[in-house]
């Protein structure tokens, strides 16, 4: 659907004569460190090489490039849901066009102190979530332990692989005007934005590659070989291979595209709380095989929601059993189970001397001045300068925004205060600086914004490596105080310089490194085999549904009278019947007279439940759910659908050579889809199931078109024929074999019983036979499953069917046979749907290979 694009997502470069005009006008203010000029408008020294090389490009050559980065977010659908957005899990990710470059000099300074960080940080967790010397030494106050929610009692004591209680850690730091780096805030918890970091990498170096060469850039890959060494390394069992998974909360949360998008690039199984199980302390994965044990899961889920059992008891989206599993030593979890613990931005205010004593250095990376106000002392000095401070939660909440005391209204600050002195424990003040501005392409113009930078850390060998990168982020507007991804702000890639060579390292294997060979793909997750069998379904639905409008349009278009479409009133009640049956709700039949306005009617029902707008948005909805399972150009090909689904709610002044120029779009959209799993995907489960929902769907969609329209006489078939093969795409086919005028019988030949047909019914159920054949299940078993009797059944079904006979009518005008074979054909495909689902994707079956080897055992 169109939608309004936002400032910074496409405002196009100034177009200009001057090849440096689009930077001119940008004014870096004196009160702060501005990281592209220095005092006087002169470029710092590691911009100089960019900027001149964007000189040379010119604004034309800028805008061409930069629409051509747009294009590349939209097709590869990276997106970030903000909650309560119009445009949902569809809102495209916000990436500005200028880098942020970071000199080498820079860069040398800061990954040492941030290792350091981050290993003065695993040691304070080591410490609270083991002997607690801390707390007994008076060193560390117990309120900001045991009144933390990221406390996790029920974790406390837990033995972890190598002591390691931080494998992944990020922290939020910015620049001040006097020009030194301090932390604002850290992330401890699943920190996430590494893939869209690494997404922003993509797109920038895709528009600017000679730019990103020459300026000798690091490359991000190999942080992320680091962080698959890091995470091998935590399995207790199989550390050669082991199998690794990445738990998501779901679609529908905000950063699910990067968790897709992580677990395709490190080749990790992407699976939800459900898709776990835990059985004698071990964590299994539930697959079509059945039962596959895990040895490492990379969590995206808060940890207080992962065990409904010892955890959150509310929560859904959890592993029951995961703690004990964890506490047992038969699964790693990175992060560990309440590594949010030192979140809390309290912990800022004794990060010097925490250093100190568990390190015997000084902190280099120092934190934003931070107070917190459980001491006495601190709470009298944040208040004696309210004006000055940012007062946050001391336990990190989404519930609870900053607030700026140089904001607030004399009662407002009156009542803060209030809150402040009756529970100091809870708040914690921070001093506002002004941070350093980066430019920002945004209303036409280059512009100076606030920038915070996160980093990216992964633990090694007893020590840090930090990505030579992250995600920087910028607020919606110039005036914004709060960095927030969900308030609306932007991202900017980040570019690390090196003034060595850049390496040339790729996650992808070497060409001269000998690879094992297979043809074996991982085993299949129950819930994706779920999902991509009624992506299946829904992707021939919507095409059935498009075909057949199509064939509705065109006639109202060619016909300028009700009389001249003798055919319209049945292709309008199988229009109907397809909907109701797609969404269960039964409404009033055509039958003869369709209704007067029959365009609105078309558009009336393609806005139901059912109907074509429903069913492409449930279609682009379950593909999200297996974004890490199909293709880039599968993708594409699904994203590009939304942009000819806008139909009209009312026929006033609607074109329909508009409309039939969108369904002709889509018939040749959906019709890609098909052609790339055909011809793009091994004959694994994956396209098994996605091809077992299409020919199960195309059956059910085949039979009930003919059903509608032909288990009934009319006075003359001949142009519902014409119709009902147009719409079944078989009329080329027909007439190079029959050159006479069409016929019932010959059409329902090649409709119904004709295996050489992809668009019969008897090429379906021959399809669902092999597949159904192919499917895990106990060899041992001397009868067919039920599955394959539906199939089997109707495949002798079709193959003695007798054209003849279901062509004959009753005395009163109804083919009563070819009723009772099309509808016995759709009740089964239900049936067979039903069973698929019971047997294989509900998730609660036994181990098919366990039951195997139980045959083979008791043999």
């Amino acid at each position: 659907m169109r939608r309004a694009r936002t400032p910074m997502e496409c405002s196009p470069i100034p177009e200009t004569t001057s090849n440096t005009q689009w930077r001119d006008g940008y004014a870096a203010g004196s009160a702060v460190y501005d990281e592209m000029f220095a005092p006087g408008q002169t470029l710092r020294p590691h911009w100089q090489s960019f900027v001149t090389h964007l000189d040379r490009l010119g604004a034309l050559e800028l805008a061409r490039r930069w629409e051509q980065g747009r294009r590349l977010i939209h097709e590869n659908g990276v997106t970030y849901n903000i909650y309560g957005d119009p445009r949902g899990m569809d809102r495209p990710w916000e990436l500005d066009s200028i880098p942020f470059l970071v000199s080498a000099e820079d860069w040398n300074v800061l990954e040492p102190a941030l290792a350091q960080r981050a290993r003065v940080l695993n040691l304070l967790l080591a410490d609270l979530y083991g002997a607690q010397a801390l707390l007994r030494a008076g060193v560390f106050p117990p309120e900001l332990v045991f009144w933390n929610p990221g406390f996790l009692r029920s974790c406390h004591g837990i033995r972890l692989p190598n002591q390691s209680y931080l494998n992944l850690y990020s922290a939020d730091i910015a620049r001040t005007p006097d020009g030194r780096w301090s932390v604002i805030s850290d992330r401890t918890q699943a920190p996430s934005g590494a893939g869209y970091a690494l997404e922003n990498r993509i797109v920038l170096s895709r528009i600017f590659p000679d730019v990103f060469k020459e300026c000798q850039i690091q490359r991000l890959a190999t942080f992320f070989r680091k962080v698959r060494e890091t995470m091998n390394a935590l399995a207790f069992y199989n550390r050669d291979n082991p199998f690794i998974v990445l738990l998501t909360p779901g679609p529908f949360n905000e950063t699910y595209f990067e968790h897709a998008y992580l677990a395709r690039y490190l080749n990790y199984t992407l699976v939800e709380g459900g898709d776990l199980t835990v059985r004698d302390q071990c964590v299994y994965l539930k697959t079509l095989g059945g039962l596959h044990r895990v040895d490492v899961i990379v969590r995206r889920l808060d940890a207080e929601y992962c065990d409904p059992l010892e955890l959150r008891a509310d929560s859904a989206l959890g592993v029951p059993g995961l703690v004990q599993a964890v506490r047992a030593g038969n699964v790693a979890v990175a992060n560990p189970l309440g590594s949010g613990l030192v979140e809390s931005p309290a912990i800022n205010a004794f990060l010097p001397d925490l250093c100190r004593l568990l390190l015997n250095e000084d902190l280099k990376l120092p934190s934003v001045p931070t107070f917190w106000c459980g001491r006495k002392q601190s709470l009298q000095h944040a208040i004696s300068r309210l004006d000055q401070m940012v007062v946050k939660p001391a336990f990190p909440s989404r519930d609870i925004e900053p607030v700026f005391g140089a904001k607030l209204s004399r009662e407002q600050r009156e009542t803060l205060i209030d809150r402040m002195k009756a529970q100091p424990y809870l708040y914690v003040a921070q001093e506002q600086i002004a941070l350093s501005t980066v430019p920002v392409l945004a209303n036409e113009r280059i512009e100076p914004r606030q920038a915070v930078l996160r980093t990216y850390l992964s633990a090694s060998n007893g020590s840090y490596v930090a990505m030579p990168g992250g995600l920087t982020q910028v607020p919606v507007t110039s005036d914004a105080l709060v960095f927030s991804l969900q308030r609306g702000g932007g991202s900017k890639d980040t570019w690390v310089q090196t003034s060595g060579p850049v390496s040339s390292f790729t996650l992808l294997r070497p060409a001269h490194q000998s690879t094992e060979l297979s043809r074996a793909g991982s085993d299949l997750p129950s819930r994706v085999a779920d999902n991509l069998f009624w992506l299946g379904r829904y992707v021939e639905r919507a095409e059935s549904a498009v075909r057949l409008l199509r064939g509705i349009v065109v006639r109202l278009s060619e016909k300028s009278t009700l009389g001249d479409v003798r055919e319209l009133p049945a292709l309008l009640r199988a229009l109907q019947d397809q909907c109701h049956s797609s969404s269960n709700v039964k409404g009033k039949r055509i039958d003869e007279a369709p209704p007067p306005d029959e365009l609105g009617y078309i558009l009336e029902l393609s806005r139901k439940p059912g109907g074509l707008y429903a069913t492409l948005q449930l279609l682009q909805g379950v593909a999200r759910m297996v974004r890490d399972r199909i293709s880039t150009d599968t993708w594409r090909v699904i994203r590009s659908l939304d942009e000819n689904v806008n139909w009209p709610e009312r026929s006033d002044g609607v074109n329909l050579s508009e409309i039939l120029a969108k369904l002709n779009y889509l018939v040749i959209t959906l019709a890609s889809f098909g052609g790339l799993a055909s011809e793009s995907m091994t004959r694994g489960q994956v396209w098994r199931f996605l091809d077992m929902g299409r020919r199960l769907e195309r059956a059910k969609n085949a039979a009930g078109l003919l059903r509608s329209t032909l288990t009934q006489v009319s006075s003359d078939d001949t142009p519902l024929l014409e119709a009902l093969l147009e719409v079944s795409d078989s009329f080329m086919t027909y007439r190079r074999r029959y050159l006479a005028s069409l016929q019932l019988a010959p059409m329902l030949d090649l409709l119904i019983a004709d295996e050489t047909n992809p668009r019969s019914l008897a090429f379906q159920v021959v399809a669902l036979n092999g597949h159904v054949d192919s499917l895990p299940r106990d060899t041992m078993l001397p009868h067919l499953s039920p599955e394959q009797r539906i199939t089997v059944a109707n495949l002798s079904l079709m193959r003695l069917i007798d054209i003849d006979a279901v062509c004959k009518a009753d005395a009163q005008g109804r083919r009563v046979e070819l009723d009772s074979t099309l509808g016995r054909l759709n009740s089964d495909m239900t049936a067979l749907s039903d069973i698929i689902t019971r047997q294989y994707l509900s998730h609660a079956q036994t181990s098919r290979q366990l039951a195997s080897f139980r045959s083979e055992v008791l043999e």
